[in-house]
């Protein structure tokens, strides 16, 4: 969101990390420095990083993106008793954006006086300072009618609201990053964003991304792999105690958000309960171990850990049963939905703070997120609470801010029409709107699932209430898919020869009347059976999806980028020179000459155009000559052999052989590992018409002795010692593999 055609590399700083833990305060020296060393760290990857495109490295080398940014925000807000949805928040907010945002420019600035402006600061100078003054107004807050050239007024700090220290900080940086910026330019045209951080912020011990709230206090976060693990924010006990709780309080309002996490005291079900069912020590063990991690205890009594042993034998359950994922144990044991729902608040927790003992209303807004909490919460963030934050924010990022903003399910069209509308009347570059379980998968989940809660007469009601419907758009979705468009008999395509990693795969493609994809095939014949088997099933299976309607389009978003064994450089192929796997290869080729999608392209079509200065080298009809095998003959051998072949000119065949010495002793021959070719004798080196063969093979030039090496899975050095062209990495020297002589250190 700041140029077309750059990237930067992100780093984000953990907000939690530069408090006080005595006093909340945030550690504004801490906080300075860390921008500092890292917006210094960020410009040195500038010369580090990798581009997907030549554009795209070239314009981030001129202007120098970086992207610097924070997460955890929201953890801050809460462990400090600040309710996200709240002036006092967006104040704050405001001037940790500034302390980050104007120190990072003035580190930049500084590193311009020693190496110099970026290359596009000059002709953009006076655009530049402007842009920075205008951050600098924000922090100061001042009228509309001072900011320069703006239609849209920025959302700046409000004093009223904001600590006196942050405030200070915020504006003393502002001041510096405009003076001296004013004398020396800036080494970076872009140095702030806020990035999402979702995976990456578990490890950096955040409970919550970016700038956003947190989801929910209890959450479960879908792994790719399959199954869920559960995530509780464990901001929750430093928010109580400073909100003035005891610690007794605190556990009873922490134990019924996330539950005990044991079978003892549980109301209905527990141990004394269960062992008077037939349930075993070693069972229970069993169950213990899993609660602490479950959402729901339904989960736990299932067949995989109870054992199957135990499930028939002593709970008499049948495979029927046991292989129904309808089927409920606990239910089977006697044990009411109103028993179950009361074990699973005191086991696993109630996973909301609404309702929690001891906890005064007034504070709810402090705890709450995104989304409802649990199947008994109500409260939520509202949408526009979301959007304050980030014009909160933005008028102190030079990039923008990877958000998501949540809605409710019930959410309507008008509503997200107001979130765009009011994102706009704040300035904000963009947004992302996300309405809760719109896609049919997502990460992260408030609850295990819906259907948990809901009774089977309201899963009935809502089913009657819609049969039509159903079957109707069945109907339409199986006719759809049955129907098969029919290849010709003789049809056109392409064959694309290319080498991967050093495998010659062969893709051959069919097309129908239109031009349309219609099939492919994939040759890999030096491969295994099982492997090649494997593409061809691949192959079959991909041109039945093509014949049956499915966009190729969707095959291209599935398979690009998939990585495994065989990857690696490509050759033969003009537009595409890396790969991350067969699959990756393929799909790009189809995606670049039927879908137009240039972007998967290394080499871009303007590249390929032949100029005056750029002509594409002649490819040779044949691969270069070698010697495979050779038989000395004798004279009068070669004598008979020429007068078959050729009733004329046989004297003169005799005199050129007559003149080719002949040694009858036994001679050696043998292949070098560099792939050139050694005749010995016990004496000598053996001569055919006075060219000895050492020369012939000198006259190879450099390059294509190299080229082979490399073929072959050498580095193409030749050896100091041997000089075979045989020399393969051995740490950080090369060891040759014919002599074993080494480079130096090893």
């Amino acid at each position: 969101m700041f140029l077309d055609d750059t990237a930067c590399n992100l780093a984000s700083l953990n907000l939690l990390k530069f408090e006080n833990p005595e006093t909340g305060e945030l550690d504004i020296a801490k906080l300075r420095h860390a921008v500092r060393l890292w917006t210094i760290v960020l410009e040195i990857s500038v010369l580090m990083a990798q581009f997907p495109s030549r554009r795209i490295a070239e314009l981030s080398y001129r202007f120098r993106t970086l992207g610097l940014g924070y997460a955890n925000l929201g953890t801050y807000l809460m462990v400090n008793g600040i309710p996200y949805d709240s002036k006092k928040a967006l104040s704050i907010c405001g001037a940790i954006t500034a302390i980050m945002h104007m120190t990072s420019y003035a580190t930049s600035a500084e590193m311009a006086k020693e190496l110099g402006a970026f290359e596009g600061y000059e002709e953009n100078k006076e655009s530049m300072m402007r842009v920075i003054r205008n951050h600098r107004r924000a922090a100061f807050r001042v009228s509309d009618s001072e900011y320069e050239n703006l239609s849209i007024t920025p959302l700046g700090i409000d004093s009223r609201h904001c600590p006196p220290e942050l405030l200070k900080a915020a504006q003393d940086d502002a001041d510096l990053a405009l003076r001296e910026g004013e004398k020396y330019g800036y080494r970076n045209a872009q140095v702030t964003v806020i990035a999402p951080t979702g995976t990456i912020g578990l490890l950096m011990d955040c409970d919550t991304t970016g700038i956003e709230p947190d989801f929910a206090l209890v959450k479960f976060k879908k792994l790719a792999g399959g199954g869920y693990f559960k995530i509780i924010n464990d901001s929750i006990p430093p928010a109580l105690e400073r909100l003035g709780y005891g610690e007794t309080q605190i556990n009873e309002i922490v134990n019924y958000v996330k539950g005990h996490g044991r079978l003892e005291g549980s109301p209905c079900i527990n141990t004394e309960v269960l062992r008077n069912k037939g349930f075993t020590d070693e069972v229970l063990q069993k169950i213990e171990e899993q609660l602490p991690t479950a959402f729901d205890i339904s989960f736990v009594f299932n067949r995989w850990i109870l054992g199957d042993e135990f499930c028939k034998e002593v709970l008499r359950l049948d495979e029927d049963q046991l292989s129904d994922y309808e089927f409920s144990i606990l239910k089977h044991l006697g044990f009411s939905d109103k028993e179950i729902e009361a074990a699973n608040d005191f086991i696993c927790g109630t996973m909301t703070i609404e309702g929690a003992p001891h906890l005064k209303q007034d504070h709810y807004s402090v705890f709450d997120c995104a989304n409802k909490c649990g199947k008994k919460g109500q409260r939520f963030i509202a949408a526009k609470a979301h959007i304050n934050m980030m014009a909160a924010a933005q008028p102190f990022i030079s990039g923008s801010i990877s958000k998501t903003i949540n809605l409710p399910a019930e959410a309507s069209i008008d509503d997200i029409k107001e979130c765009y509308s009011m994102s706009w009347k704040l300035g904000l570059k963009c947004n992302a709107l996300y309405r809760d379980g719109s896609k049919l998968s997502q990460p992260l989940n408030t609850s295990a699932s819906t259907d948990i809660w809901d009774e089977e007469e309201d899963e009935l009601q809502e089913s009657l209430a819609h049969p039509a419907a159903v079957q109707v758009a069945e109907k339409i979705i199986h006719r759809y898919i049955a129907k098969r468009r029919r290849m010709p008999f003789r049809r056109n395509g392409y064959t694309q020869k290319a080498l991967i990693g050093g495998h010659k795969l062969y893709l051959r493609t069919g097309e129908y009347e239109d031009g349309a994809l219609g099939e492919i095939f994939v040759d890999m014949h030096k491969e295994g059976a099982a492997f090649r088997s494997l593409m061809n099933c691949f192959a079959i299976a991909i041109s039945l999806g093509l014949q049956h309607g499915v966009p190729l389009e969707e095959f291209v978003e599935a398979f690009v980028f998939t990585r495994f064994e065989p990857n690696g450089m490509v050759m033969g192929n003009k537009s595409i020179k890396m790969s991350t796997s067969i699959i990756d290869y393929i799909f790009r080729e189809l995606a670049i000459n039927y879908l137009g999608r240039h972007d998967l392209a290394h080499v871009s079509e303007d590249d390929l155009q032949a100029s005056s200065l750029s002509t594409p080298e002649p490819v040779p009809d044949y691969d270069e000559e070698r010697l495979v095998s050779e038989r000395t003959m004798s004279t009068e051998e070669s004598r008979s052999y020429l007068e078959e072949m050729s009733g004329e000119g046989s004297a003169t065949a005799t005199a050129s052989l007559a003149s080719i010495s002949t040694d009858s002793e036994d001679h050696a021959m043998h292949a070098n590992d560099s792939g050139g070719m050694s005749i010995l004798s016990d004496s000598s080196e053996e001569t055919v018409s006075g060219i000895s063969f050492a020369d012939a093979t000198a006259s190879r030039s450099q390059t294509e002795l190299v080229q082979e090496a490399r073929m072959k899975g050498y580095e193409g050095e030749p050896c100091g010692t041997c000089g075979q062209f045989t020399m393969v990495r051995n740490g950080s020297c090369l060891k040759c593999a014919s002599c074993g002589a080494t480079s130096g250190c090893s």
